[in-house]
C-alpha cells in the first residue's frame, strides 16, 4: 500500500567503525554498539540489556542498508532523516549516510539531513561520560558553532553532494534541511542578523543549483530560549519554513525522574495544538521512548517507562489526527528514531518488543 503520509525517522549514524575518528570513543572498532553491549540495569525493573534482532551490524554497509531500507518501506517508514555533523573543518559520521546512498534500493527511500550542530565529545565515551557539563565549550572535544567561512563550505558540500540526489526529500520541490540548535547557529555566525543573512545566502545557492528554493526546518528544544515564545520570535527572525521536535520527552513530560509514557501521550493533543500556532508550520513529532543511561555508568534521569508499542501507536494516532485536521500542512510526521539505541528510542527490532514499533506505524499510516 502506498503511503499518503511521509513518516520520517531520524537516523543516528554511529553504528559503524568505518569513521576512524570514532575509535577514540569506541576503541573496538564497531561504533556505539560497544556502549549497548556493556549496558546493564541501573535499578530493579530497568528493562536492559536489550539486544538487536538484526545483530550488531555495520550500518555503513550498503548490503545492511539494503535490508533496512526494504524493511522500513515495508512498514511505512519512507524518509530517513540523517543526523549530520561537521567538526574540525570536515564531516563526522557521514559514513552511514554514504552507505545508505550506495545501497541498490536507496532511491526508493527519501532522505534529508538534520545538522546536529551541538558540541561533540565525551558523551559518546562511556569511560568518560561522568564528566560534568559535558556539552560545555570548555569540555567539548569539538565545537558545533561554525563561522560564515565554514558555513559556506558546508552549504556547498550539502547542495552539491546531497540535494542533487533524486531521492532527496523535498517539500514543494524544495530540498529539506533542518538545524538542531538555533542558538549554536547564531553563535557561530555572529548574531541573529548575520545568521539571517547567511541563511538567505543558503537559499540563493539552492536556487542556483536548480531548485525552486530551500525548505529550512528548525528543531525546537527544551531549553528556555527554545520555549514556545521563541517558536514565534526566533523562527520568524531567521525565516525558517517549518518546525518540529527531536525528542518527545523534551516537550511532553511530567518533570519526574521516571516518566510514564502514557502520561506524555495524553498531553500530545494540547502540545500539538500549541505548537500548531507557531509562526511557521509545525510537523508533529513522536518518540518511541527515552533512556539515555546506556551512555552512563551512573543513573541519569529522566527516562520513559511503559513506552510499549501499544502506547506508541496511540501517540502516532494523535499525530495523524493532527495532520488530518490540518489538510493544508504537508502530511509529515517525524519520529525518534530509527536506531537511537543509546537513547532508548528506536524502531529497529529487539528482543523485548520484536517488530512492535514498526507494526504500529504500519497499522496507523498504511491501513
Amino acid at each position: 500500500m502506498k503511503n499518503s503520509y511521509d513518516v520520517a525517522a531520524y537516523v543516528w549514524p554511529s553504528y559503524t567503525g568505518d569513521e576512524k575518528r570514532t575509535r577514540q570513543f569506541w576503541p573496538q572498532g564497531f561504533g556505539e554498539w560497544e556502549s549497548v553491549l556493556q549496558m546493564q540495569p541501573k535499578f530493579p525493573g530497568h528493562l536492559w540489556p536489550r539486544r538487536p534482532l538484526w545483530g550488531y551490524v555495520n550500518e555503513a554497509d550498503p548490503g545492511i542498508m539494503e535490508m533496512q531500507i526494504n524493511t522500513a518501506l515495508k512498514y511505512g517508514v519512507n524518509v530517513f532523516i540523517y543526523d549530520w555533523y561537521w567538526y574540525d573543518r570536515r564531516p563526522f559520521l557521514e559514513n552511514c549516510l554514504n552507505g545508505f546512498l550506495r545501497a541498490p534500493s536507496n532511491e526508493k527511500m527519501k532522505f534529508c539531513l538534520m545538522w546536529a550542530n551541538h558540541n561533540g565529545g565525551f558523551l559518546w565515551d562511556y569511560r568518560n561520560s561522568h564528566i560534568d557539563n559535558i556539552f560545555s565549550d570548555e569540555n567539548a572535544m569539538w565545537l558545533g558553532a561554525q563561522d560564515r567561512k565554514e558555513f559556506e563550505i558546508i552549504v556547498k558540500r550539502i547542495t552539491e553532494k546531497y540535494f542533487t540526489r533524486p531521492n532527496c526529500y523535498k517539500i514543494d520541490g524544495k530540498p529539506v534541511f533542518s538545524v538542531f540548535e538555533a542558538d549554536t547557529l547564531v553563535k557561530g555566525l555572529g548574531g541573529v542578523k548575520e545568521t539571517r543573512n547567511a541563511l538567505d545566502w543558503f537559499r540563493r545557492e539552492t536556487e542556483k543549483a536548480g531548485f525552486p528554493g530551500l525548505h529550512l526546518q528548525i528543531v525546537l528544544r527544551e531549553k528556555p530560549e527554545f520555549a514556545y515564545g521563541q517558536c514565534s520570535d526566533l523562527v520568524r527572525e531567521l525565516a525558517f519554513d517549518s518546525a518540529t521536535h527531536y525528542q518527545m520527552v523534551q516537550y511532553a513530560s511530567t518533570g519526574k525522574d521516571t516518566v510514564d509514557y502514557s502520561d506524555s501521550v495524553a498531553q500530545l493533543p494540547g502540545v500539538f495544538e500549541k505548537f500548531g500556532k507557531c509562526a511557521v508550520p509545525y510537523f508533529p513529532h513522536v518518540s518511541a521512548g527515552w533512556d539515555n543511561n546506556v551512555r552512563y555508568k551512573k543513573f541519569v534521569p529522566p527516562l520513559y517507562v511503559n513506552n510499549t508499542p501499544q502506547n506508541f501507536e496511540k501517540a502516532l494516532r494523535t499525530a495523524k489526527e493532527y495532520l488530518d485536521k490540518n489538510p493544508g500542512l504537508p502530511p509529515l510526521v517525524t519520529i525518534n528514531s530509527w536506531n537511537e539505541w543509546t537513547e532508548g528510542s528506536y524502531l529497529e527490532p529487539d528482543d523485548l518488543n520484536g517488530y512492535g514499533y514498526l507494526e504500529a506505524i504500519d497499522r496507523v499510516f498504511r491501513h
